[in-house]
């Protein structure tokens, strides 16, 4: 009896045993992961990098981070007025002279063109970061199939032709860093933003496959991942639906910031990313949290997300299909206390131009100006 109860506390402790051993793993690879780290950092200085959605938001505060590191940057956006602004900026701060592209991600021609036009003014490519996006914000009812094509054109499309150009320019150099900007929204799809979703996730599944494929030519691909980020970029984001509604709860949640990190030190993150050529970043606690969920418990997860929908706006009875940008819909929500973080940070990175300047001016029953007219038209 003595010697079975043996055998048994033995075969109890074998699974202990398995753990410890999964642990010392573990902890083995992560810190083969901090050895591989430290092998391969690029230092910035002088590096032509080329930032895509340069003119405000998220790029601009990369561009800054980069441009205090003496990089040589090229910045990309489909608003001239808005890319000098930033340009004049950034080379300002820097000390470099920066080179400022029109440029419509998503057509195929105009992306291999700034590309190969970059590549020419500097003589060489180091770095490009594809962060230009596009949000569309509200239920699926007003969803149309032109919604989702747009979202992919430049989530995806644009990324793909950008890197397809660049790659010859780095293969020439033989190496260099690609940073994808996808989302939590590729990683778990948010209700009321499905094309965004479904665009994100597109982007983070090609990032990675480049990744895998290209590391053997010493081109490092990074894919991140940020939750929420005040970045100001709520003021220029499309709603439809129950406009106001909509951009109330979406304004109120970017600016928290206990679940939102801020622009400045989400750029910091990605800068420091790309220098070491990391596979992947995820910004935010909570967005790790709901990654892990996502995977540890699907069903758990996805009826959770089905609760949240139903706690956001139903769809509107009329008037819903168009897209609107967020500045002409303030309401006693936003711009308010709730949302002063994420206000602040729209003045700071430039999303408060044209037109958008008119935000917070036509809350409370006070009358809109009709697109195409007021300041900046």
């Amino acid at each position: 009896m003595q010697g079975a109860a043996s055998r048994e506390g033995g075969q109890r402790r074998r699974p202990s045993s398995k753990v410890l051993l999964a642990a010392a793993a573990g902890f083995g690879l992560a810190a083969a992961a901090r050895a591989l780290r430290r092998r391969q950092p690029m230092d910035f200085r002088d590096k032509v990098v080329l930032i895509t959605g340069g003119s405000r938001g998220l790029g601009l505060l990369i561009g800054r981070e980069l441009a205090a590191r003496g990089a040589r940057l090229a910045i990309l956006a489909r608003d001239p007025a808005e890319l000098d602004l930033a340009r004049r900026e950034l080379a300002a701060l820097g000390g470099q002279r920066v080179f400022a592209v029109p440029c419509d991600v998503g057509n195929r021609d105009e992306a291999r063109w700034a590309v190969d036009t970059v590549a020419e003014r500097f003589g060489r490519l180091d770095v490009l970061i594809n962060n230009a996006g596009i949000i569309q914000v509200g239920p699926l009812e007003h969803m149309q199939l032109e919604d989702f094509e747009e979202a992919m054109r430049v989530h995806f499309w644009g990324p793909l032709y950008l890197t397809w150009a660049a790659l010859p320019h780095l293969r020439h150099q033989e190496g260099g860093r690609i940073v994808n900007i996808s989302s939590i929204g590729g990683k778990v799809a948010i209700p009321h933003l499905v094309p965004y979703s479904a665009s994100k996730f597109a982007l983070a599944g090609l990032s990675d496959g480049l990744r895998a494929e290209l590391a053997k030519e010493g081109i490092y691909v990074t894919t991140v991942c940020p939750g929420l980020m005040r970045t100001g970029s709520h003021v220029n984001a499309m709603f439809k639906g129950k406009r106001e509604e909509e951009f109330s709860w979406f304004a109120v949640a970017d600016a928290n910031p206990l679940a939102s990190i801020s622009g400045r030190r989400a750029a910091r993150r990605i800068v420091e990313a790309c220098r070491y050529g990391e596979p992947h970043l995820t910004l935010t606690l909570q967005a790790k949290l709901a990654v892990a969920a996502s995977h540890v418990a699907p069903c758990l997860t996805g009826r959770a997300l089905e609760a949240v929908a139903r706690l956001l706006p139903g769809p509107a009875e009329q008037d819903g299909d168009e897209a609107r940008p967020g500045w002409r819909y303030s309401s006693r929500w936003a711009p308010s206390l709730l949302t002063r973080l994420a206000d602040e940070a729209a003045v700071e990175n430039n999303e408060l131009r044209r037109q958008a300047v008119e935000y917070g001016k036509y809350g409370n029953g006070k009358s809109r100006p009709a697109l195409g007219e007021g300041p900046g038209a």
